[in-house]
């Protein structure tokens, strides 16, 4: 009872009202349906260590859809139906919540992903990555908030360890090997000792996973705080190269992530591009079909990488504006960024800052209309004319339009 009685008041204290409510009206609605509903995973974790964490997941041993429909009703929201899965998400004034059934799972094979039937909550830990992420709180209105910790998850919270619930957890999905050391450097925990020499024996395991979701667990890696310790851990244990041979985590790539996020939040194709730059484009391609790295961020890791080869052009000394701007046009900003962490020079990095904060930025007042309203034809020479008057721009040669015109018509004169 004194445990229950404190969760209660933790929730009460680290969730938004509007969160609480929800759940506690979610709890009524459940228990007049005979229905087990409870709050699972990393929000119960979080609260116990007192850590905010609003992504609340709710576990329905009953019919989730059921469930969240009269629940969407009563709160005037809307849900959206997986009735395949047995889930749902209701969004509300506040957010959203995700409501699943109860489940347990079995494996066909390692790397497979789960064959899933209803079951109890105690199934539905029993599937879960670690002990600390294997407890739920009961959310009915006589029990609110008692713990429900069938693998003494919070006894591993307390001594500060991850522990996986049995011996072929990492066999069944080795991604959870990524995420023990996530999880091990975001808490400053350790892994348990078993569970360290049962992620080093199957470590092979990592080859039955597909590139995309290994890229996730990746992903995942670098939206922590500080995901160059996780990638220092991962190294240390074998993992980072099962991952892909060719990945290093060393003292420079501290060095650049801790530079990325000096000015602000450094994005994914930025710190993707930063942990590949010292590789070849070779290499570059082979993480990019491994992990099959998508758009956008695979054309900022290439971009990068042919970038390299320029960057002595940079160092040249008094290099004009309009130099540095042709030299760098057309480059993602997030591949010249990438570049202006990694490089050693310090006359690179401040070229390369420039054209970032200014000279990307620099547009001319007059345009291909107002050089044809100046008697100049459509074609080539139009196009050079603009691209000199840009020039000009850039290296302070003109400043106002008053400028511009004035060199389009000594242009043109000249050009008579």
């Amino acid at each position: 009872m004194t445990m229950q009685k404190n969760l209660s008041l933790q929730l009460e204290r680290q969730l938004p009202r509007g969160s609480l409510q929800l759940i506690r009206t979610a709890g009524a609605l459940a228990a007049e349906r005979r229905c087990g509903l409870y709050l699972v995973g990393g929000a119960v974790r979080d609260i116990l260590l007192g850590r905010d964490n609003f992504d609340l997941d709710l576990v329905v041993e009953g019919d989730a859809p059921e469930l969240s429909r009269a629940l969407a009703q009563g709160i005037s929201g809307r849900v959206l139906v997986h009735q395949r899965f047995g889930t749902a998400k209701v969004k509300h004034d506040h957010g959203s919540i995700d409501l699943t059934t109860a489940r347990s799972e079995t494996y066909s094979r390692p790397g497979a992903l789960p064959t899933v039937s209803p079951g109890s909550i105690t199934d539905d830990l029993r599937r879960r990555d670690f002990t600390i992420n294997a407890m739920a709180m009961d959310l009915s209105p006589g029990r609110f908030g008692a713990l429900v910790d069938p693998f003494s998850g919070e006894a591993d919270l307390r001594r500060g360890l991850i522990s996986v619930l049995h011996d072929r957890s990492f066999v069944d999905d080795a991604t959870r090997m990524l995420r023990a050391v996530r999880y091990e450097q975001r808490f400053s925990f350790r892994l348990e000792e078993s569970t360290e020499a049962l992620l080093r024996r199957d470590l092979p395991m990592l080859a039955t996973i597909s590139g995309d979701r290994l890229r996730h667990e990746l992903e995942l890696i670098l939206k922590e705080d500080r995901p160059e310790d996780v990638l220092e851990r991962a190294q240390a244990l074998g993992l980072l190269e099962r991952v892909h041979p060719s990945l290093k985590a060393d003292g420079w790539l501290r060095d650049r992530y801790r530079l990325a996020r000096s000015a602000s939040p450094p994005s994914l194709p930025l710190y993707l591009a930063l942990l590949t730059y010292r590789l070849g484009a070779d290499e570059t391609e082979d993480i990019i079909a491994r992990l099959r790295i998508p758009g956008r961020a695979a054309a900022v890791m290439r971009d990068a990488c042919r970038l390299k080869a320029d960057l002595p052009s940079l160092e040249s000394p008094g290099l004009l504006p309009s130099v540095i701007h042709r030299l760098l046009r057309g480059r993602s900003p997030a591949s010249v960024l990438a570049a202006a962490v990694a490089a050693d020079s310090a006359a690179v990095r401040e070229r390369l800052e420039l054209y970032l904060n200014r000279l990307r930025y620099v547009k001319t007042s007059l345009n291909g209309e107002a050089l044809q309203q100046m008697g100049l034809s459509p074609g080539p020479q139009l196009g050079e004319m603009l691209g000199a008057l840009h020039e000009a721009k850039l290296d302070g040669r003109v400043k106002t339009r008053e400028d511009e015109a004035a060199f389009l018509r000594a242009r043109l004169t000249g050009n008579q």
